[in-house]
């Protein structure tokens, strides 16, 4: 594997572990107050917004970290 295949790697498991984090800090309030129930419409949209939001995100910061990490000569 080359350089470029262990940055993608890391780089999107760091942003499922950002989204699921983002979402669990963002569900817990909701759930403690009773806005909604585990396993309802609203725990479901809540992480669905989440992940297209870390989706989003993290697609324009990888332009930029991508350029900065690797360079086209570097496999």
């Amino acid at each position: 594997m080359t350089k470029k295949d262990w940055f993608g790697i890391a780089y999107v498991s760091s942003w499922v572990i950002i989204w699921g984090s983002l979402g669990s800090l963002i569900d817990f309030p909701l759930l403690k107050s009773g806005l909604y129930l585990p396993g309802s419409l609203g725990q479901l949209l809540t992480f669905f917004l989440t992940a297209i939001i870390s989706v989003i995100v993290g697609s324009i910061i990888f332009s930029r970290v991508r350029s900065l990490i690797l360079s086209d000569s570097i496999n």
